[in-house]
Order: structure tokens, then C-alpha cells, then sequence
């Protein structure tokens, strides 16, 4: 296998380097003026376009990183059919990560959709074909979504699953697999807690050659 795994080790806080000019001003209205060590080793690695698992403990701003980088990489509106897929758990961490979307995007001025199970479908898939640039969705709404929405999902850049440890616990595994079986070509990120044997099965079918990256472990390239 081709894959890596990256140990991120404690670093000097830094700024993130050739960062798109009007993100960059939203980090600075919102007192992110500092790359965290994730943040900082991430960041290169998702504009290379390269599939990613991103392990490190909760509340150590993986969720954060995801919401900036997805910014860096779509820029401004563009086309109509949606070019980031963000799943998460559930309605809770859709609100935390639309608040975070809400900071970091009022200049880029993306267009955000979020869904979850009690939003109206017809009025989600009559919103979403105005044209949006993300979606983030909990499994099951996405996967109602795009089994019958008639959706280019081949447009997609980047499929997210935040916190797939927890998603797989809640048993969605099949969601997730049949979403990204049906994407021809995208690039795919997933955060955990901890990299278990699962997750690297799961991240081994669903991605081509996929780097690991491991926050404050001590392992070798």
C-alpha cells in the first residue's frame, strides 16, 4: 500500500501559508489570527487534493480545519449543483458547523445548505436545485436527498464525513459507502478520534491511497 501515516508533533503555532485573500480576512475579524498545529499540517495536504484521514482528540478544531480548507478550495459561487459534501452525526454538530461556516465564509459568500431529518425534503431538494456551492447533511437525509433528487453529485470536489467514528457507531456505514460508490471522482476527507482498524478498512475500500494523519502521535513515515 502507498498510503502514510503523518504523526503531527508539537509545533510553534504559524500562519497558514498562500491562504485565500478574503478567508483570510474572516479569520482575522474573528480572532483566528493563528494556524493551530492541525490546522498547519492540513492544510497543504487538502489543497493537494489528496484523500485523508485526519485523527485527533475532540475539541482540537478538526472541524474548524474542515470549514477553512473547504472555503480555500471552492472560493466564491460557482455552477449548480453542489461542490462540497459535509456529513455529520447529527443536528447538533449541523448547527456547530453552519455557526462555523457563518465566521469564515462572509466574504467568500458561498452558498451553505444545511439539512437534517425534520427539514421538509421537497423543500430541501427545491432549495438545493437554486443552485448551492455545500451541503451538510446528517446520513440519512443525505442519502434520502440523493437517491431521488437527480443531482450531479459528479460535480462533487470534496466528500467530508466529520466524525466518522461516531457516524459508524450509529450504524450508517452502508450510507456512507453507497454515497461515495456513486462519485466517479472526489477528493475524500474523514475525521475520527482514533484511527481503529474499522476505520482504516472503511478508509482503505472508499479511498485511493489515503495519507493518515495523526494528531500528537509519535509514528513513523
Amino acid at each position: 500500500m502507498n498510503n502514510k501515516h503523518l504523526a503531527v508533533k508539537n509545533k510553534p503555532k504559524m500562519f497558514l501559508k498562500k491562504i485565500n485573500s478574503n478567508l483570510n480576512l474572516s479569520l482575522s475579524e474573528n480572532g483566528f489570527t493563528e494556524a493551530s498545529e492541525l490546522q498547519v499540517e492540513t492544510f497543504s495536504l487538502i489543497k493537494s487534493g489528496a484523500d485523508l484521514v485526519i485523527s485527533s482528540p475532540d475539541e482540537s478544531g478538526k472541524t474548524t480545519a474542515l470549514a477553512l480548507n473547504v472555503i480555500q478550495r471552492l472560493d466564491e459561487p460557482y455552477e449548480q449543483s453542489p461542490r462540497a459534501l459535509i456529513m455529520v452525526l447529527n443536528r447538533e454538530k449541523v448547527s456547530e458547523l453552519v455557526e462555523i461556516f457563518e465566521k469564515l465564509n462572509q466574504h467568500n459568500k458561498l452558498r451553505v445548505y444545511h439539512t437534517y431529518e425534520h427539514t421538509d425534503i421537497d423543500n430541501d431538494k427545491n432549495l438545493i436545485s437554486e443552485g448551492i456551492d455545500i451541503l451538510i447533511g446528517t446520513p440519512k437525509k443525505m442519502s434520502d436527498l440523493f437517491s431521488g433528487a437527480g443531482f450531479d453529485i459528479n460535480r462533487l470536489k470534496m466528500f467530508i464525513v466529520d466524525d466518522l467514528d461516531l457516524i459508524l457507531k450509529s450504524r450508517h456505514e452502508q450510507i456512507i459507502t453507497r454515497l461515495s460508490d456513486a462519485i466517479e471522482k472526489t477528493q475524500r476527507i474523514f475525521t475520527v478520534s482514533e484511527i481503529t482498524d474499522k476505520i482504516e478498512v472503511l478508509s482503505e475500500k472508499l479511498m485511493l491511497n489515503p495519507t493518515y494523519v495523526e494528531m500528537g502521535l509519535d509514528l513513523e513515515e
